[in-house]
């Protein structure tokens, strides 16, 4: 007798929908990791490349920001790709159990990966970097909600709903605006 693997699939997630705009969560750890690297390698690269040419002598400023930008941007991508990694694996077993994608999840991960990445200095300095990770995952959520909000188109107000779905297209001739057409002269 053939065995026929079985086939484990996790039941939809509440919340974002299928379209989401995101990988699903095995890929999304890989997606965050890698786009976490690059984000901090880029920033690393400014911002050590700056540094690098203000510590040189002179005539050797730009000499000395390749080499520290050589130097340290590469760390501080992976860095970033370790605080992503942590981030994304959080982030995708708390939809996992809890079955819903919303702002928690992100918050609630946050504060994990502030809190795992400081557990080495001791239970103290873990607390104070999840609290610290928490807060900061929150504002990001809450300014995201917030520019959405602003950016919504306005909802339909009563007056515009007697008049039926104003995103259908006209039923019957003569409802739709009068197009103007321009005049030609035969002179």
């Amino acid at each position: 007798q053939k065995r026929e693997k079985a086939v484990v699939t996790s039941p939809p997630v509440e919340g974002m929908g299928e379209f989401s705009g995101r990988e699903p969560c095995p890929y999304r750890i890989l997606d965050d990791i890698g786009g976490a690297y690059a984000m901090g390698a880029f920033f690393g690269s400014m911002w050590h490349f700056v540094k690098g040419w203000r510590n040189s002598p002179k005539g050797a400023a730009f000499v000395g920001g390749m080499e520290q930008m050589q130097f340290r941007a590469p760390i501080v991508g992976g860095n970033f790709a370790v605080w992503g990694g942590l981030f994304a694996v959080f982030d995708c077993s708390l939809s996992a159990v809890r079955q819903k994608e919303d702002p928690w999840n992100s918050i609630i991960a946050g504060a994990a990966t502030g809190g795992l990445l400081a557990a080495r200095a001791g239970p103290k300095a873990a607390a104070k970097n999840a609290v610290v990770g928490g807060v900061l995952l929150a504002l990001i959520e809450g300014l995201g909600i917030m520019i959405t909000k602003l950016l919504a188109p306005p909802l339909p107000s009563k007056e515009d709903l007697k008049h039926g779905d104003p995103t259908l297209p006209p039923s019957q001739p003569g409802l739709s605006p009068p197009v103007a057409f321009p005049a030609f002269s035969n002179n």
